[in-house]
C-alpha cells in the first residue's frame, strides 16, 4: 500500500506547479518513504558525463562533481540497462559515492547495497537515479516492477523540467522548435557557472535578462571571481550565440599594437605590416567581442573604441576607408572605472557607453556556501588530470576551506586545491582513494586552520567628517599591515603568516593600498 501511495505522490507532482529544485527534492523524499537508503542521487546525462542535479544523504561537495561513464563502471552498467539494476553486495566494482555519504564522510568501505534505475523517455537516456545503503539487505524486499515504475516517473519529472525550460526559452526566442531548445538546455548545462548561493542565483537571473538584449555589458569584480565565465555565459544565451566570440586582453596588449589588434591594418602601415590584416572588430562581425581588463586600455585607443561603439564604424591603421561592423561589446575589469575617470586615466564618455548594463560578480567570501560545490568540481577535474583514484576532502579540510577569506577568490581556491591534491596523492597507491587533509593545505591555509592573532590589535579609527566607510576600511587596512610589517622588520613572508594571508595576496593588497610599488617584492 505504501508503495502505491509513493507512486501516486510522484504522479501528482508531475502536474503540480513547482520549480526544478523542488520537483527533484520531493521526488527523492517520496522514494525515501519506501526505499530505505542512506543516500539517493538524481543525475542528468550530459554527453558521456553524469551531473548530479539533486541528492539527499550526500556531502555538499558531491553536487559539484562530474561522473564520467567511462570512469565509473556501476553508473555505466545502469545507463546500459533496460531496467532497474540491483548490484550484489559482494561486487568488487567501486561505488562512485564511496567516501561521499554525509553519515560517514571519507569512509571508503564499499557501500553494501546499491541500486540504480536508467531514466528514459521514448528510448532516449536522460539520466539515472541511484540509491545506496550500508545495510547489504536494505533493498532485498523491493519488487522490480515497483522500481521500474519509479524510474519511469523520475524520467517523466526530468522530461517535465526540460520541457518547461524549453518553453520558457521559446517564449523569449519566438517559436523555435521545442526539441531543439531541449537539446540546447542539455548542452548548455555543462557550461553553467557553479554555485547555488543567493548571490549566484541573482547573478544567473541578471545574465539571462541581459543576454536577450544587445546591450553593452560591463562585468565588474575582483581578480579571480570568474568574470570571463560570466561573459561567455552571456554570449552563449544571446541571439548571437551562433556567431563568433573573440577575446582580447587589454592589459597584455602593448600600446603600439593595440590599434592594429582592435581595428586591423593595411600592408605597409608600419614596420612589420607585410600584408593587410583584419582586426578583432572585423572578425567578430555579427558576433561578440570581449575586451578583458578594459581599464588598462590606453587613452589613445579609447577615442577610436568610442567611435566604434557609437557609430558601428572602424578604420584600419593606414587606411581612410570606413568599415561598418555589427558587434556586441562585452567588457570586464577589476578596476573602479569611475575613480579612473576622476584621475583622468579613462574617458568619461567611453565609461558611460560601456556602463549600459553593469554586472557585479560576487567575491567568493560573499558566497561561502558555494565552496563545497566548487571544491567537489575542482577535485573531480584534478582527479582526471592526474589519473588518480577517488579524491575526497576531509571534513576538517573542508571546514578550513570555508573559514578562509579567499582574497584570490575562485582562482585561488582552484590553485590551492590543485597543489593540495597533488601533495595528498604522494602516499596513495595508484587508483586508491586520495584524502585531502588540513596538513595538505600547507602554509596556504595554516592561518585559517589555526587563526593568527596580533599581540595588540589597533582599534579602527572613527569616521572623520565626509569620510566613507570604504575609505575608513582602507585606512584601517593600511594601519594594520604597516604595524605588522614594522614588527616583522619588513619581512613580507612573516607578515603574511601573521595576517593569515598568502604572501602573493598580501603583495597584491599592499599594491592596491599603495603601501608598496608594483613589482617591488622586497
Amino acid at each position: 500500500m505504501e508503495q502505491l501511495d509513493t507512486i501516486l505522490s510522484m504522479a501528482v507532482d508531475l502536474t503540480t506547479a513547482l520549480n526544478a529544485k523542488d520537483r527533484y527534492q520531493r521526488l527523492l523524499h517520496s522514494i525515501g518513504r519506501v526505499i530505505p537508503y542512506n543516500a539517493s542521487t538524481l543525475l542528468r546525462l550530459e554527453g558521456d558525463v553524469l551531473v548530479p542535479i539533486a541528492a539527499t544523504g550526500l556531502r555538499a561537495d558531491a553536487m559539484g562533481r562530474r561522473f564520467a561513464r567511462s570512469e565509473h563502471p556501476r553508473l555505466d552498467i545502469i545507463c546500459n540497462a533496460d531496467g532497474p539494476v540491483l548490484f550484489p553486495s559482494d561486487t568488487t566494482l567501486p561505488d562512485p559515492f564511496d567516501g561521499l555519504l554525509r553519515a560517514d564522510a571519507n569512509e571508503f568501505h564499499h557501500i553494501h547495497a546499491c541500486l540504480g534505475c536508467p531514466l528514459r523517455m521514448e528510448d532516449q537516456l536522460m539520466g539515472v537515479l541511484t540509491a545506496d545503503a550500508k545495510d547489504p539487505h536494505s533493498f532485498d524486499h523491493l519488487e522490480p516492477s515497483f522500481l521500474k515504475a519509479v524510474g519511469a516517473l523520475a524520467g517523466a519529472q526530468m522530461q517535465t523540467v526540460n520541457l518547461i525550460e524549453a518553453l520558457e526559452q521559446s517564449a523569449r526566442r519566438h517559436g523555435q522548435i521545442a526539441a531543439d531548445l531541449m537539446k540546447d538546455v542539455q548542452i548548455g548545462k555543462d557550461k553553467q557557472i557553479i554555485g547555488s548561493s543567493p548571490p549566484m542565483v541573482r547573478l544567473r537571473r541578471e545574465i539571462e535578462l541581459v543576454a536577450r538584449s544587445d546591450f553593452t555589458v560591463l562585468v565588474l569584480g575582483e581578480t579571480g571571481v570568474g568574470k570571463e565565465l560570466v561573459v561567455r555565459a552571456i554570449h552563449a544565451e544571446s541571439n548571437r550565440k551562433d556567431g563568433p566570440m573573440l577575446y582580447l586582453n587589454c592589459a597584455a596588449m602593448p600600446e603600439t599594437l593595440a590599434d592594429s589588434e582592435l581595428f586591423g591594418h593595411t600592408k605597409g602601415a608600419f614596420t612589420g605590416a607585410v600584408k593587410d590584416r583584419a582586426g578583432k572588430f572585423e572578425v567578430a562581425d555579427k558576433g561578440t567581442l570581449f575586451l578583458d581588463e578594459i581599464g588598462e586600455l590606453p587613452l589613445s585607443i579609447q577615442a577610436k573604441l568610442l567611435r566604434a561603439i557609437q557609430e558601428g564604424e572602424i578604420q584600419r591603421v593606414g587606411s581612410e576607408k570606413l568599415i561598418t561592423v555589427n558587434v556586441r561589446l562585452l567588457t570586464a575589469t577589476n578596476r573602479n572605472l569611475e575613480r579612473e575617470v576622476e584621475k583622468g586615466n579613462f574617458r568619461e564618455d567611453l565609461f558611460h557607453r560601456l556602463n549600459v548594463y553593469p554586472l557585479s560578480v560576487p567575491a567568493l567570501r560573499d558566497r561561502n556556501d558555494d565552496i563545497p560545490l566548487l571544491a567537489g568540481f575542482f577535485s573531480e577535474r584534478m582527479q582526471r588530470r592526474l589519473g588518480l583514484g577517488p579524491v575526497r576532502i576531509s571534513t576538517e579540510a573542508m571546514e578550513t576551506l570555508k573559514r578562509y577569506s579567499w582574497p584570490g577568490n575562485v582562482r585561488e581556491l582552484e590553485n590551492i586545491l590543485s597543489r593540495s591534491i597533488l601533495k595528498a596523492s604522494v602516499n596513495s597507491p595508484l587508483g586508491e582513494p586520495v584524502i585531502v587533509s588540513p596538513v595538505n593545505l600547507g602554509d596556504d591555509l595554516s592561518a585559517a586552520h589555526t587563526p593568527a592573532r596580533l599581540d595588540t590589535q589597533p582599534s579602527p579609527p572613527p569616521l572623520t567628517s565626509g569620510q566613507t566607510l570604504r575609505e575608513a576600511t582602507k585606512n584601517f587596512q593600511i594601519q594594520v599591515i604597516q604595524r605588522v610589517l614594522d614588527a616583522k622588520k619588513g619581512n613580507w613572508a612573516a607578515a603574511a603568516r601573521q595576517l593569515g594571508m598568502h604572501r602573493s595576496n598580501l603583495h597584491n593588497l599592499a599594491t592596491r593600498l599603495k603601501i608598496r610599488k608594483k613589482g617591488n617584492r622586497s
